[in-house]
């Protein structure tokens, strides 16, 4: 796995640090390839119940770092890629992959999330944010159009009419601005503080029936109506009368803390 990316697990927590603080974690090859590895590896590890993804230093992800990729196509190459077990390239997945993590992912925002930062950001499931966090759909900047998942993420967060407003200028935007606009979920004074105790309420919930919610939210928006009341019902069913939904109950009315088992 790449360093520039480092893993702790701790209570079954994963905490994900993009390491590259003297760039601002910006995104060259090896960040890339860490983002995604780790991905996997959390995808793979099933007594991890909570992930929190953070950066090091001044800032969240300052975006590509394109000169690490110019002169090099077959680096952008390797970007466009499509992998055998997703929908996504390779530069979709490193943001994309925080939802396929079956797990509910907490980005802690500081500093700068621009362009490809943002996307990552936003592949998350919730954002906590300082008050003078910066974010920026920044590509038009440099005469492109974000490509890093963000129709599958942005779009179910802020009415079209904002998506596109933020994707024409390229402004930025703080993290108060973030939050009443949808694209954090609450300004903190400590993000990653905050991130890692919603994270431990999470890990102390039955894994599956969180999974099962992440499931939900993430696959409904893009069904039918029927077919988002029929995942619903299903999610459901699967979940009445499990082992870890019987010790819900019985925790509860024992007025004592469940003993929650991981999935298989």
């Amino acid at each position: 796995m790449s360093n520039r990316v480092q893993l702790t697990i701790d209570n079954a927590v994963a905490t994900v640090r993009m390491s590259r603080p003297e760039k601002r974690n910006a995104l060259d090859a090896d960040m890339f390839d860490g983002l995604i590895d780790t991905g996997d590896r959390i995808i793979a590890d099933n007594s991890i119940r909570a992930v929190v993804l953070h950066g090091e230093g001044k800032a969240f992800c300052a975006g590509l770092d394109f000169a690490s990729f110019m002169g090099s196509p077959d680096l952008m190459k390797k970007l466009l890629a499509r992998g055998e077990d997703s929908p996504a390239n390779m530069a979709q997945r490193a943001a994309w992959v925080w939802q396929e993590v079956k797990v509910p992912v907490i980005a802690a925002v500081h500093g700068f999330a621009f362009g490809g930062g943002l996307q990552i950001a936003l592949g998350a499931d919730l954002r906590y944010v300082t008050a003078d966090a910066q974010f920026s759909v920044m590509e038009i900047k440099w005469g492109l159009i974000p490509d890093m998942s963000i129709t599958q993420t942005l779009l179910g967060l802020v009415p079209l009419d904002v998506a596109k407003e933020l994707t024409f200028t390229g402004r930025i935007v703080s993290g108060l601005e973030a939050v009443e606009l949808g694209l954090a979920t609450k300004v903190s004074e400590d993000p990653l503080a905050d991130a890692l105790d919603t994270a431990q309420l999470i890990a102390a919930k039955s894994p599956h029936a969180i999974r099962a919610g992440k499931a939900l939210f993430r696959d409904a928006p893009g069904l039918p109506r029927a077919g988002a009341l029929k995942l619903e019902t299903a999610l459901q069913v699967a979940l009445l009368g499990s082992p870890n939904q019987t010790e819900a109950v019985q925790a509860n009315m024992m007025k004592r803390a469940p003993s929650f088992k991981d999935p298989e």
